[in-house]
């Protein structure tokens, strides 16, 4: 199989060490590829750069397009000596822009990525140009998975001797076979989720101790979080929901029409807290949407950018 990194960075894949939310220095990887005003994309929980794959190459054509694996994730550093923090990913995320750009940046997030760039936006706005956010889950009730679920439920310490054991190495068919089933409920068309895209999308899970321990770790907080918001304790959710009106770089929201995780109702309420900002619900569009439908999210980010161009 291909180099992915290779194949789609000229220089391949690069790493920034950044220091993280705990004072420790944690080697970031990333891509670029581009010239002109800095565009980075953010990847959701669980994934890595190479959920980006459909719009480097469009996007790159009008920007310096940056693609980055947050911490724990992808081809990125996983520290399971110590846990983490919660909203270490904003702290993080700055980090990442200011150390690779000195100009306010688009951001273009998904998922969980894009909660963490509407916090971003509250707390760093000298950072942000403009916005895109896609189908955020923002207001949640639940985690949206059964797997999802069960990692956030389960010890830690039974998760990093999988890892450390290696079992998913070792069971890497099986586990390349269950991402294709559940691959496959997050997209509107399950065909077009080829055997490479699953290598690939597997490939950290397999090739790289701590990385599912580091995603359990995430939907662990992310549970609390989603707890703590349901009975009015303090919580990260919450506080973001509360300054949504304080955001001021132009935002486009981009919501998949039949995202079974995250329903469209929560995008329309979402655009109505933000102040300047767009809504855009894309048909034939489910909660994978930078893969699934990522011709119509390319063309609304140009338009959003006001390139003015279909791809």
């Amino acid at each position: 199989m291909k180099n992915w990194w290779q194949e789609t960075f000229p220089k391949g894949r690069q790493n920034l060490i950044i220091t993280d939310a705990d004072g420790y220095p944690v080697q970031i990887a990333y891509g670029e590829k581009g010239t002109g005003k800095p565009l980075f994309l953010f990847h959701g929980i669980g994934s890595w750069s190479y959920n980006w794959r459909q719009s480097i190459q469009p996007l790159s054509q009008h920007f310096r397009v940056i693609c980055f694996d947050a911490k724990g994730y992808g081809f990125s550093e996983k520290p399971v000596s110590r846990r983490e923090k919660n909203g270490h990913q904003i702290i993080e995320s700055a980090r990442i822009i200011q150390a690779l750009t000195d100009e306010p940046a688009i951001i273009v997030a998904e998922s969980l990525g894009a909660v963490i760039a509407l916090a971003l936006a509250q707390e760093y706005p000298q950072l942000i140009a403009q916005l895109v956010v896609v189908n955020v889950p923002i207001f949640p009730q639940r985690l949206p998975h059964w797997g999802m679920s069960f990692l956030s439920q389960a010890p830690l310490e039974i998760v990093q001797t999988i890892d450390t054991l290696r079992l998913t190495h070792l069971f890497a068919p099986l586990v390349r076979e269950i991402m294709t089933i559940e691959r496959r409920g997050v997209l509107f068309d399950p065909s077009v989720l080829t055997q490479e895209d699953v290598y690939w999308i597997t490939y950290p899970f397999i090739e790289f101790p701590g990385t599912l321990t580091k995603v359990a770790e995430e939907l662990q907080i992310a549970a609390k979080e989603i707890e703590h918001l349901q009975v009015n304790k303090p919580n990260l959710l919450s506080k973001i929901q509360y300054n949504l009106h304080t955001i001021k770089s132009p935002t486009l929201i981009l919501w998949g029409e039949q995202d079974s995780w995250f329903p469209v109702r929560d995008g329309e309420k979402l655009s109505q807290l933000i102040p300047n900002t767009q809504l855009k619900v894309l048909p034939n569009c489910s909660h994978d949407a930078s893969f699934g439908a990522n011709q119509a999210v390319n063309a609304a980010i140009l338009e959003f950018l006001q390139i003015g161009i279909s791809i």
